[in-house]
């Protein structure tokens, strides 16, 4: 069982880090290159985003109960437990805390779409925010990736 639990604990950083890196490195720019309707491109990134989000805080989860279980007191100690948690907290910040002022903007400037609004600035604004927030948590993903072997001990 507690080889599962391993495999399991490594599988959950590859599939976190991994779906970080491939949505917004990868999905969503080939979307807003390909496709012309902007709005359709930020609407299906919009979407990927949420399962990626969802998809991390479920695996963030397994992998904090790992290190705890495994580290037992030390696990304050784990550079692992850390960069985890950080990364969730990023998580939940973008997703709970951005998001819906990005969905607000967007709803705020029906019928036409958010970029030909008045809110355009305020919106970009926002999406920046949201970048630098992914941009730091998939870079500590890579640090996660390379550290990864920390939790097991």
């Amino acid at each position: 069982m507690q080889r599962f639990a391993e495999h399991l604990y490594r599988i959950s950083i590859t599939l976190w880090v991994g779906a970080l890196w491939a949505i917004g490195y990868l999905a969503a720019p080939t979307l807003f290159r390909v496709l012309e309707d902007r709005g359709l491109a930020g609407r299906l990134a919009g979407d990927m985003f949420t399962y990626v989000a969802w998809l991390g805080m479920a695996l963030a989860a397994y992998l904090l109960i790992f290190v705890a279980l495994r580290k037992e007191g030390a696990a304050f100690k784990s550079s692992v437990f850390w960069l985890v948690l950080v990364m969730l907290l990023l998580t939940v910040a973008g997703y709970f805390g951005v998001q819906p002022i990005l969905a607000q903007l967007k709803a705020d400037s029906f019928p036409r779409e958010v970029m030909e609004s008045a809110l355009r600035d305020r919106f970009a604004a926002w999406h920046g925010v949201s970048s630098v927030v992914y941009l730091v948590q998939s870079l500590l993903g890579l640090i996660l990736v390379a550290v990864q072997d920390r939790g097991l001990r």
